[in-house]
């Protein structure tokens, strides 16, 4: 269906002009030309564009220079003139849903970790989170995990999420958070050391987020490697206020965050 070695030369870095730049308006359809992820267009801002694929599952492309195939022609996708028709998204890219009263408050909860775990999971899914009735409250260390859950008393109606730091293998957080067996309780992680490396470092124009050494306090070292004043919390306000979307947050902590609001939304078949 597509015409002869559409990828042929060096397309990647292509001469000005010679690719055809298409507005990437709401329901086109379009296919990554360099993974083959094809999907409908479902968000765009002046940066990247959100595809959504058949199955529900969405990935984020940069504008430029990134090419698509459109009908099997090589082309870039660029901002619409005119903000696209349709539906108002929310940070999550869920629809948002106009003159919103939040609901009571369900037995149910989200816990995370610490103040700006929390205040990330608020900036982005606080409308969702607002619609469903869910409050977040946090740990103040995954030491308190156990504890947590036998005060909370969970059961049919009143699950709990929790969000976890660092959760790999081996790792303390692990080990704490097999200790929960619970059903009506999920325990999910991310694996970085803290919530502020699930901000992408292109978000606060950085290639990478610096490594410490052990012995380090993390946020610490982090801050004096970038050069940047030696105040973790307003690094925090830094790196808060540079994220806008899900688009700019890694995949590893959108997936765990979302498997908790359905968990804790979810009808108990008890109920």
């Amino acid at each position: 269906m597509y015409e002869r070695d559409v990828l042929a030369g060096n397309w990647r870095r292509p001469l000005k002009g010679t690719i055809p730049r298409v507005p990437a308006e709401l329901d086109l359809v379009v296919e990554d030309a360099s993974g083959g992820f094809c999907g409908a267009v479902v968000a765009c801002d002046k940066e990247a564009v959100t595809l959504e694929d058949r199955f529900g599952r969405r990935r984020v492309f940069p504008l430029e220079p990134a090419a698509f195939l459109l009908e099997g022609k090589v082309v870039t996708l660029v901002r619409p003139a005119s903000a696209p028709k349709g539906p108002r998204r929310s940070a999550s890219g869920s629809i948002a849903v106009e003159g919103l009263r939040a609901r009571v408050a369900r037995e149910s909860r989200i816990y995370v970790e610490g103040v700006h775990d929390a205040a990330l999971v608020e900036k982005i899914w606080g409308h969702d989170l607002r619609v469903e009735g869910v409050v977040v409250e946090y740990l103040e260390g995954v030491d308190r995990l156990p504890e947590i859950v036998e005060e909370f008393a969970p059961g049919p109606g009143s699950r709990l999420g929790v969000l976890v730091d660092h959760l790999v293998d081996g790792s303390k957080e692990s080990r704490i958070a097999a200790r929960i067996s619970s059903p009506h309780v999920l325990v999910v992680g991310h694996p970085f050391v803290d919530v502020w490396q699930a901000v992408k470092p292109s978000v606060l124009g950085i290639p990478a987020w610096p490594s410490v050494p052990r012995g380090v306090p993390w946020k610490e070292g982090v801050v004096s490697a970038l050069g940047w004043r030696p105040d973790p919390a307003e690094a925090w306000q830094r790196i808060l206020g540079s994220v806008r979307t899900y688009a700019d947050l890694e995949p590893e902590l959108l997936g765990p965050v979302e498997e908790l609001i359905d968990f804790v939304t979810a009808p108990d078949q008890d109920d």
